[in-house]
């Protein structure tokens, strides 16, 4: 598997924060109002971002030696917990940056202002999210081996890094 480059998350949360706008401008056309983000968003939010590099870590310590054992399956599915966070952190920062941006001509007005401070947190907190997402995904990267001996396909090199083998 091949880690996620930050140019896919930028162009996912550039591509939901327009739809999210558009989405959004839609409703308010309409009369219907979101309700404002809620603190216990930004808490879930960077929760999941400490749990993902929790499991990163882990991973990162058994590489390094300092974990006795683990299993294989468990390492993959970190890696792929560290994807699913960067992707997620990245469809959130831009869905509530959509609500940003839509309360950006009314910040004089208390109530949008506070709406667009609590979606601000939780955009900060978002990215939080991905970048844990990709801190996680670099702690499972596989080092490279000495011979790049692939008979086994134990590994591949990939070819965004060259020299860098990643997780199977």
């Amino acid at each position: 598997m091949r880690r996620t480059p930050v140019r896919n998350l930028l162009l996912v949360a550039v591509v939901t924060a327009v739809a999210g706008w558009l989405v959004v401008r839609a409703l308010e056309g309409t009369g219907t109002y979101l309700p404002p983000v809620s603190w216990v968003v930004d808490v879930a939010i960077v929760a999941l971002a400490l749990a993902v590099l929790w499991a990163g870590w882990t991973v990162r310590a058994y590489q390094k030696g300092r974990r006795p054992g683990l299993d294989a399956i468990r390492a993959a599915r970190t890696f792929v917990l560290a994807k699913a966070a960067a992707l997620t952190g990245a469809l959130l920062a831009g869905w509530y940056g959509a609500q940003v941006l839509v309360t950006l001509p009314d910040l004089a007005i208390e109530p949008r202002r506070e709406r667009a401070v609590a979606a601000g947190v939780a955009v900060a907190c978002a990215v939080v999210l991905a970048v844990a997402g990709l801190v996680a995904e670099r702690f499972c990267q596989l080092p490279p081996r000495d011979g790049n001996d692939e008979r086994d396909g134990a590994t591949r090199e990939d070819p965004e890094t060259p020299g860098a083998s990643t997780t199977a």
